[in-house]
């Protein structure tokens, strides 16, 4: 499958048949990119992985799920593109998903944020649900009024603020809630629905954690960062990318100005104790002279070096920065063939887990480690004329095996 390079036409199919069974849940879309981290010999484009808290060699999958947590389908960006560039391509593939005429919101985080994109968005029939980024005018919290309620069975309650906001000269009216945390802390969002309560979108949008969830859980279960195959293909080699060039000056440039700061700090300090005549007049005199002379030589070298930057491009051809390496990137068939494996694999989980949510009170915290135990139970085959009797171990507790009783009822 992954020769015929069919594994992009799977997943859609895949994903047009979730849509079928489970439209209810596709009402709240949750998009985020998972960078996963490269360890080879190849010299491929660098991401942010925050785990890590550093920039490394990767790819980035942006993945989008639904209000459950559960993934829709999967997207690798071209050259670790931001979020910003991505959510259009992967709302377009939404599109096709859904149909021309059904809306949706899409939650996302701050990587997101371009009042020129939610603009773009709401053209394509999209509502946008994300956090506010940047500085805001603190509300004073008297302004904030109580709101409770019950979602997913679940009770919530948030002490918030809403306000109508507009961006692009005031082209853009958006809707702000803020929420105050017990701690004092004041967390705004933003959103193109108007027509919800303030508490129904603060948890939307607050429930990002499944998603931040689902990377944990197939990250450790399912290996979702393990590499699929050593393949290499071709990169473009006209892709824009930022000039390395620039960055060895910007690195020069800070050196610099830090030599250049300690020998300023060196010469005030060398003339503030010479006044009371702590130092004799004649080395003081000989000491300011050397740094004078050292100050002009950094100078200098600061100015030529800011010369040299301000010449050079921003950003050249992949193939430029690459001098005399190879231009390629990792192929992207087999590991997007196994991550649409990979989903499907969670979805049979997922729908285990609904079967068994009557029966199992822990079911959100311990639910999916139960299903692991019971697909790796203990059994007797015992095949009869007609029909294959599988008798399955008890385990490790009577309520889980009342559980996987009932899981098994017909």
């Amino acid at each position: 499958l992954a020769a015929r390079q069919g594994s992009q036409a799977l997943g859609q199919e895949i994903a047009q048949r979730r849509i079928r069974e489970h439209g209810h849940v596709f009402g709240f879309l949750y998009v985020d990119g998972h960078v996963r981290a490269y360890h080879g010999k190849h010299t491929i484009p660098k991401a942010y992985i925050t785990r890590a808290r550093l920039a490394a060699p990767a790819t980035t999958d942006y993945w989008v799920n639904d209000q459950r947590g559960d993934p829709l389908f999967v997207v690798t960006a071209e050259a670790n593109a931001a979020l910003t560039r991505m959510l259009p391509a992967v709302l377009g593939e939404v599109r096709k998903l859904l149909g021309p005429k059904r809306r949706a919101t899409v939650v996302f985080d701050r990587g997101g944020w371009s009042p020129k994109l939610f603009r773009e968005l709401m053209a394509l029939d999209f509502d946008i649900l994300t956090y506010r980024k940047g500085r805001t005018r603190r509300i004073a919290e008297a302004r904030f009024t109580p709101h409770k309620a019950k979602l997913d069975g679940r009770r919530v309650h948030y002490l918030l603020h809403e306000q109508p906001v507009r961006f692009l000269k005031g082209k853009l009216r958006l809707r702000q809630i803020t929420r105050l945390t017990e701690g004092g802390h004041q967390t705004p969002i933003v959103t193109s629905r108007w027509d919800l309560r303030a508490s129904v979108l603060a948890y939307r949008m607050f429930e990002r954690w499944r998603q931040e969830n689902f990377f944990k859980y197939v990250r450790e279960e399912y290996l979702i960062d393990a590499l699929a195959d050593y393949e290499i293909e071709p990169d473009d080699p006209n892709r824009s990318v930022p000039n390395p060039a620039r960055k060895a000056i910007e690195k020069e440039l800070r050196r610099m100005r830090a030599q250049l700061g300690k020998l300023r700090a060196n010469y005030a300090a060398i003339t503030l104790a010479a006044r009371p005549r702590r130092l004799p007049r004649t080395a003081a005199q000989q000491a300011k002279e050397k740094l004078r002379t050292e100050i002009a030589q950094s100078k200098a070298r600061l100015e030529k070096l800011q010369a040299q930057h301000h010449a050079l491009p921003r950003r050249v051809p992949l193939a430029e920065a690459q001098k005399g390496q190879a231009v390629v990137k990792l192929s992207t068939e087999r590991k997007h063939l196994t991550n649409v494996l990979k989903m499907v694999a969670y979805h049979m989980e997922s729908d285990l887990l609904e079967l068994i949510r009557p029966h199992y009170k822990r079911v959100e915290e311990e639910g999916r480690t139960f299903i692991q135990a019971a697909l790796q139970d203990a059994a007797d085959l015992e095949p009869t004329e007609d029909q294959l009797r599988i008798t399955l171990a008890p385990l490790s507790s009577p309520h889980r095996s009342r559980v996987l009783e009932a899981l098994c009822r017909p």
